[in-house]
């Protein structure tokens, strides 16, 4: 759960009803960093809105690659929790090992490159020249596609930032979502919740 007070299941009315029924048609529960928006479902659904549109705007390996290297640099579990268990969908657990770790292995000149920009973008973003971009356009992203890696990168940044400030630890369900060794490597900030059952 998180440091402040969440609207418990029961007692939720209105939209924080129907955001807490949305989690659990897609999710099977109520995610923890839903319950900490519960206080304010109008910024939850203007992240979603916001979030939304960034991942449309982009392929999913790129989106979920630039998310992950922001997530790590952040030191959110969560995030790379949940980040890391769709990208392991598309490249692999060993790929997303690769990815937090910092090989080279079986990720691609064009995934190294966009987790590089995202993670300076999370990190030290107002020391970023047009020499950062270059790596990127010499493997044919034009310049929508790096502004995708930078909106992802600067998202993750808000939605990660939240969830630690506010002492939100990772669903329980994500403990057995990869494999152990995986779990424990992305879990690099805030542990997981301890299951209830």
């Amino acid at each position: 759960m998180s440091y402040l007070h969440e609207v418990d299941e029961l007692q939720a009315s209105d939209e924080v009803a129907r955001l807490y029924e949305e989690d659990r048609a897609r999710l099977g529960h109520v995610a923890n960093y839903t319950r900490t928006f519960s206080a304010r479902p109008a910024v939850y659904r203007a992240w979603q809105a916001l979030n939304g549109s960034v991942k449309a705007a982009t392929d999913l390996r790129t989106y979920e690659v630039a998310t992950v290297a922001a997530a790590r640099e952040l030191r959110s579990s969560y995030c790379l929790l949940a980040h890391g268990s769709v990208l392991a969908g598309i490249v692999g657990e060993t790929g997303v090992h690769e990815l937090v770790a910092g090989d080279d292995g079986a990720l691609d000149a064009r995934d190294r490159a966009v987790a590089r920009l995202a993670a300076k973008v999370a990190t030290d973003a107002s020391s970023i020249t047009p020499d950062d971009y270059a790596e990127l356009r010499g493997l044919g992203v034009d310049d929508a596609g790096i502004l995708d890696v930078v909106l992802a990168a600067a998202a993750r940044c808000f939605f990660s930032t939240v969830l630690d400030a506010t002492g939100t630890l990772p669903d329980a369900a994500y403990a057995s979502a990869l494999s152990p060794a995986l779990v424990g490597e992305l879990t690099v900030g805030r542990p997981i919740e301890e299951s209830a059952g």
